[in-house]
Parts: C-alpha cells; sequence; structure tokens
C-alpha cells in the first residue's frame, strides 16, 4: 500500500499555515510615537544639555593602585580635604585600582600634579601608587567633542551610499532615518537623565549605528529577494512577509548583544557602565526603529517591484533581437 502525502497549497510560494505577522498595521501609530520620541529627545539636548564628561570639557585624571581595597568616597574626601575640586572617583575592575577624574585646578602647577596627587591620595596603612596622570585642556577637549560629532556625521554619510549602491535609494534614506532616530533618542535619554557622557558612550553611540545599520541592510535583503521573487502580492504584503521571515534572527541577534551587555552592566565595572548603559538603550530602539522607521518610510514612499528590477541597456537589447533563433 503506497502512502501518500498531501502537500499544502502555497500561496507566493509560502505554505499557507504559515503564518504572516502585519507589522505595518501599527506603521502609522509607530511614526508618530517615533516623531514624539525624537521631538523630546531634541527639546531635552537643547535645554538641558549633555553631562560631558573630562575628555569633552577637559580635566585631569589619574589610575591609582592602594596596596589593599578601599572606598571611592574615602579616596573623594581625602582629594577634596587637600583642595581638589569637584573630583569624581571610580572603581577600575578591582576595589584596589580607581579612576579618579576632577576639572583643570588652576591653583596646582601641571609639573607637580604627579606628586601633589599622590600625597593627597595617601590613606592610613593603605599606601597608593598613581600609575598615570593625563591633562585635557578645555580648547583640546572641544576640538576632540566637535570631531566626535563629525565622525557620526561621517558614518551616516557612507551609511547612505552603501545603502544606496547596495540596494535602493528608498530603502537608503530609511535607513538612514532609522540611525538618526536611533542616535538621538539615545543621546536624548542621556541629556533627560543627565548621565555623563563621555568617550565610552561615544564609541557605544558609534556601535549602535552598526548594529541598527545591520539590522536594516538584514531586512532590506530579504524585501529584495521577496520582490523579485513573490509575485502577485502587494508591496505592504511583501514586506510583512520580510518582517516575519528576519523576526527569529533579528530577536537572536538582540537578545545575544543584550546578554552581553547586560553582563557588561554587572561584572565590567564602572569603566564599562556607561557604555553598557548606551548599548542597552540602544538596542530596543535599534530593534524598533529597524522595522517602523527605515521600512515603513520606504513603503510611504512608494517602494515597489520596479524599484529592484535591473535594466537592460539598450545595446544588450539590440544585440539579442540580432541574436538568430
Amino acid at each position: 500500500m503506497t502512502e501518500v502525502t498531501q502537500h499544502k497549497d502555497k500561496k507566493y510560494s509560502r505554505p499557507d499555515d504559515e503564518r504572516m505577522i502585519n507589522f505595518m498595521k501599527i506603521a502609522k501609530p509607530a511614526a508618530i510615537m517615533s516623531i514624539i520620541l525624537t521631538i523630546a529627545s531634541i527639546f531635552f539636548i537643547t535645554t538641558k544639555g549633555l553631562n560631558l564628561g573630562l575628555d569633552f570639557t577637559g580635566g585631569i585624571s589619574a589610575e591609582l593602585n592602594y596596596s589593599q581595597p578601599v572606598k571611592a568616597t574615602d579616596v573623594s574626601e581625602a582629594l577634596i580635604k587637600a583642595g581638589f575640586r569637584d573630583p569624581v572617583v571610580q572603581t577600575i575592575g578591582t576595589n584596589r585600582d580607581l579612576l579618579v577624574r576632577m576639572p583643570v585646578q588652576d591653583d596646582v602647577k601641571v609639573d607637580d600634579l604627579s606628586n601633589t596627587i599622590t600625597k593627597a591620595v595617601q590613606l592610613p596603612n593603605n599606601q597608593a601608587n598613581v600609575h598615570k596622570v593625563d591633562v585635557v585642556g578645555g580648547q583640546v577637549g572641544n576640538e576632540l567633542y566637535i570631531r566626535s560629532a563629525g565622525a557620526v556625521a561621517l558614518a551616516m554619510l557612507l551609511m547612505l551610499v552603501y545603502v544606496t549602491i547596495r540596494f535602493e535609494f528608498k530603502l537608503a534614506i530609511g535607513a538612514v532615518l532609522s540611525l538618526l532616530h536611533d542616535v538621538i533618542v539615545t543621546i536624548g535619554i542621556f541629556a533627560m537623565m543627565q548621565w555623563p557622557f563621555d568617550l565610552t558612550v561615544l564609541a557605544a553611540i558609534l556601535a549602535l549605528i552598526g548594529f541598527s545599520l545591520n539590522d536594516n541592510i538584514v531586512v532590506s535583503d530579504r524585501i529584495r529577494e521577496n520582490f523579485r521573487k513573490i509575485r502577485g502580492a502587494e508591496p505592504l504584503e511583501i514586506v510583512n512577509i520580510a518582517l516575519t521571515e528576519t523576526l527569529k534572527r533579528t530577536i537572536h541577534t538582540s537578545m545575544t548583544l543584550l546578554l552581553v551587555v547586560v553582563a557588561m552592566m554587572v561584572l565590567g565595572g564602572d569603566g564599562l557602565h556607561w557604555f553598557s548603559v548606551a548599548m542597552f538603550v540602544g538596542v530596543f530602539v535599534g530593534t524598533y526603529s529597524s522595522i517602523y522607521i527605515g521600512t515603513a518610510f520606504a513603503l510611504w514612499r512608494g517602494l515597489n517591484r520596479n524599484d529592484f528590477i535591473v535594466q537592460v541597456k539598450p545595446e544588450f537589447e539590440d544585440e539579442e533581437e540580432h541574436i538568430p533563433h
């Protein structure tokens, strides 16, 4: 007796029982929420400003190593007692290694700075060694701030060029808008909460641009593939199919990255704390924006099958006409 296997009919080359999530159903409310978040972020950035670290404002940083475990508050009090203004003390890895940051001290000579700090941070029965003292002038910090903004802008421009060449201009504009949204919202949250914004946070912002772009490229690649493969479907449906097919990959990537970020937040010490916070915020924002900003914008601009058709040059068409059959 022969076993008969019934094959289910397929629609658009997909099994009928394969679920398709209608992501674009809430595209308009999501767009409104994104606009509100962006405006709110710009408001906080312009009104409250960023709590810039010494990397941008200029100041003094020193790395300390104690013979025994020490509290950051004890070191901070010792520095204040010695006449230093506004010291910020953070542990680096262990509770014997610390990083001290403070504004430029006008009444302390740069040449004597290392010796002065060494004397100030000595605690009873706990000897301290100063390994490294760096002084960043205000002008240098300002130049670094401008260059950092330029780095972000250059990254955006290169992303626009790359996605345009690789895929399509409508998707490229959507991807760049998505990246801008991620950067502005993440920075806006730092401005609202007045969390420290230093070079580690800037590094996280640049990393988030890469993460968000990667997500956009994966989705764009599947959209292009489905437009060429699926016949008889509307652009909205093709986009929903592409987003559904890449959803599992997006979740796995985001969750894997979040596990690493949470591990850094818990175990990375103060040196990686704000980097981890920026990454944590950005992963959620970036995952959302790749769906409801990048892709939705391309649809709004009229993305369709013709955008992915490879045009045959006229000279090749003439050659085909003269080919004998």
